[in-house]
């Protein structure tokens, strides 16, 4: 996404900037930044977290205190819980537009170093030098965002820097700071730095981030650079690896002010919303289907088979509504459908194709499959309880008991919503069934086929229906 272009009445040297009475003429820390922004929408009662699902009780009060209180935090949890997501939508809480010295092609400083209070030598002589000529540009808060992901080859030339030997070249001293190139943390001055996997980072690296976090200095090559570096360093990290066990060392962990422990939807319902949010749906999905989806990720993230410590991610349920969505859409251009309606039958498509997301424990070699398939059955089940509940569905289950032959309820990869409604027997519950799914009141197939789909795949599993399966044809048959 490309930065807006800043608006053109903005000040354009040091001197406008003091007289325009603009709030950035006075430098304010990125904390107070932060904090000022946030108590503000607080206080507005406007949402700081736009598009943050399931954290509202439990994670979000912890962060925004942390933010209050002015401290880097590190965020703790499985993959998948949204680490990343709410890290980034700390840039939100910046100001919109901030001055910074420009550079010679006009652009902002390597540093973006606020004009009132500029931090490295070149920038020191400029402002005594220029005085209110000094030229500033304006630079938008994405640009005040830097984002690691934490590997074992990241180097401290990556993070903080290194001497340039062209600058060498040219005839400075090792020990003069502008010999030096700026890593990652350096150019985030006035900024938030986020490293994603913060233990995979190797103990030289780790050690490097001291200085940063707790004198706001730098070294490199044994030069010590005091630069008061502005910037607020938050971080990821998996809890396993996050203890004096694991890969993080002790002087890193306790220089963060903040650990706060991240999660997955504490409820069936935070699940649904996750997935209406973030999935890319090329197909209808009724929302039965989705709620069959999030508790067949819960049961997973509970079963004893599937390995906890890697977590069975957010992304496995998003990811399994658009398998979903994707099988529907096959089936509809397959048998000439107008619109693709995800049914009970495309919940089929998830196991194979997610499986390899899932890391299972030692022993359950060769019953993936199994699991997956008993776990999505009771899913099934649970939801349609659920949805379904006080509905007496017994007239359904003797109706389609009494269809035989090529008159029974069949549905398939291959066989359109149309034939599955019309084979339907003509009874009160298949209407009472379609307004608890959401499929009253309309006239096309879809969705009054995935309702009762629904419906007869339970009678089934609770044994009160018999189903036939053709795995030559992919189709399966309701009825006697």
């Amino acid at each position: 996404m490309s930065t807006p272009s800043a608006p053109a009445d903005l000040p354009t040297t040091a001197g406008e900037l003091a007289r325009s009475g603009h709030p950035a003429a006075t430098p304010r820390s990125v904390r107070t930044e932060l904090r000022d922004n946030l108590l503000a929408r607080l206080r507005a009662g406007a949402d700081p977290w736009p598009g943050i699902v399931g954290f509202d009780r439990t994670v979000l009060p912890q962060f925004e205190r942390a933010v209050l209180a002015g401290h880097d935090v590190v965020l703790l949890g499985e993959r998948g819980q949204g680490k990343t997501r709410l890290l980034r939508s700390l840039v939100a809480l910046l100001d919109e537009w901030t001055p910074v010295i420009a550079g010679p092609g006009g652009g902002a400083t390597e540093l973006g170093e606020h004009p009132g209070e500029p931090i490295t030598p070149a920038s020191r002589r400029r402002v005594a030098q220029e005085g209110d000529d000094l030229p500033i540009t304006w630079r938008h808060r994405s640009e005040r965002y830097a984002e690691k992901l934490a590997t074992p080859d990241t180097s401290v030339a990556d993070l903080i820097g290194d001497v340039d030997p062209v600058k060498v070249a040219e005839g400075r001293s090792l020990g003069d700071p502008e010999t030096i190139h700026y890593g990652l943390v350096p150019r985030a001055h006035r900024g938030i730095v986020t490293i994603n996997e913060l233990p995979d980072l190797a103990e030289r690296i780790q050690v490097a981030l001291l200085n940063v976090m707790e004198e706001r200095d730098i070294q490199v090559r044994g030069y010590t650079l005091r630069l008061p570096l502005d910037i607020m360093l938050v971080a990821s990290a998996n809890p396993e690896d996050y203890t004096n066990r694991g890969r993080i060392i002790t002087p890193l962990k306790d220089r963060f002010g903040a650990e706060v422990r991240t999660h997955y939807p504490l409820e069936v319902a935070g699940e649904i919303a996750l997935v209406r949010q973030e999935a890319h749906l090329v197909a209808e999905v009724p929302d039965h289907l989705v709620e069959v989806l999030a508790r067949f990720t819960r049961h997973l993230r509970q079963s004893g088979a599937v390995d906890q410590r890697s977590g069975v991610s957010a992304r496995f349920s998003i990811a399994a509504a658009e398998t979903v969505a994707a099988a529907a859409l096959r089936r509809a251009a397959v048998t000439g459908e107008e619109a693709a309606v995800a049914r009970p039958v495309d919940l089929e498509a998830v196991p194979p194709v997610l499986r390899g997301k899932l890391e299972f424990e030692s022993g359950e070699e060769g019953r993936e499959a199994e699991l997956l398939t008993h776990l999505l059955r009771r899913s099934i089940t649970e939801t349609a309880r659920a949805r379904l509940a006080g509905v007496d569905l017994s007239p359904l289950a003797d109706g389609v008991s009494a269809l035989e032959g090529d008159r029974r309820v069949v549905t398939g990869d291959r066989v359109a919503a149309r034939q599955v409604v019309d084979a339907l027997p003509s009874i009160s519950v298949v209407y009472t069934i379609a307004e608890r799914l959401g499929a009253a009141g309309t006239e096309a197939p879809g969705p009054l086929a995935s309702a009762v789909e629904l419906a007869l795949e339970h009678l089934y599993l609770t044994r009160k229906l018999a189903k036939d399966d053709d795995a030559d044809e992919g189709t399966v048959a309701y009825g006697g």
